[in-house]
């Protein structure tokens, strides 16, 4: 009966996360801002190694307000060297990413040293450890879940104005500012708490193929976060699933492997599918 309840926490806890990185990753890959999620998960490993060193604790929510912070200072820090310098925004996103998670490596290094039994839950943010998720963890989840349903429940019509055409959003009146800035703290949040889940490393597939999968199949923004969550949550339950049933297997990179595999059939078999649709249909 324990194994029961463990499995069903692992996957609400996963199927949960995906579904809110499907909705959040939609809006990303049309932004065309790919590799924002992936730098923002690297530079939040600072962020959770300084707040163990700083408090000694492990914490799940201690750590996590750690991240949270240091992936808001990278936000930060790719905005203002993007103003104040020549330098392309996808150099500047590589470099913030290499820079961060190096520190975060050296920092990860040094709290292995100090951490003692607490070594594994440092070590789960870098590849994920869904078989680690307690109750607070899920909860907590929840909390960021109801958030970012209800904020793009309320300005899905001005989030969808602001991704498509940033300058009509603006010229009608619209804080553009305040709406970047609101996407990118409802990415960080989701980003962070699902570290535990698939880890830095991995984050970025969950943010980006369920996204690009869905873009193949359909051209409304609406149809495609339905088609993006419905890819990442069944994906998500299989990785589980698998996980779950065989010895030593971890479950972010079998989510990733599921992922990738429905991103390399859409690519190449959409199009076929909505021709000969097409033909049938004439």
């Amino acid at each position: 009966m324990i194994v029961d309840t463990t499995l069903l926490l692992i996957c609400a806890q996963t199927m949960l996360f995906a579904s809110v990185a499907g909705l959040l990753g939609v809006f990303v890959f049309l932004r065309s801002q790919s590799l924002v999620g992936d730098t923002i998960s690297h530079a939040s490993l600072p962020g959770i190694m300084a707040a163990f060193l700083l408090t000694r604790s492990a914490h799940p929510l201690l750590l996590l307000f750690g991240g949270a912070l240091s992936g808001l200072c990278g936000i930060q820090l790719i905005s203002y060297v993007s103003r104040t310098t020549k330098i392309k925004y996808d150099a500047i996103l590589g470099i913030v990413l290499s820079v961060f998670f190096g520190f975060g490596i050296v920092l990860m290094t040094v709290a292995q040293k100090v951490a003692g039994e607490q070594q594994a839950v440092i070590n789960k943010f870098l590849f994920g450890s869904a078989s680690t998720i307690l109750y607070s963890d899920f909860f907590v989840m929840i909390g960021i879940a109801l958030l970012v349903f209800v904020t793009v429940g309320l300005l899905f019509k001005e989030f969808s104005l602001f991704i498509f055409d940033p300058l009509l959003s603006q010229s009608v009146g619209y804080p553009t500012k305040l709406f970047d800035l609101l996407l990118n703290l409802l990415l960080i949040a989701t980003i962070v708490v699902g570290l535990q889940t698939v880890g830095v490393i991995l984050m970025s597939t969950m943010l980006v193929a369920p996204a690009a999968a869905a873009r193949q199949w359909v051209f409304r923004i609406k149809p495609m976060i339905a088609l993006a969550v419905f890819i990442a949550v069944c994906s998500s339950l299989s990785g589980v699933l698998i996980s779950g049933s065989v010895d030593q297997m971890p479950t972010g990179p079998i989510i990733v492997v599921i992922l990738s595999c429905v991103v390399f059939i859409s690519v190449f078999c959409a199009a076929k599918v909505q021709n000969l649709f097409m033909r049938v249909v004439q």
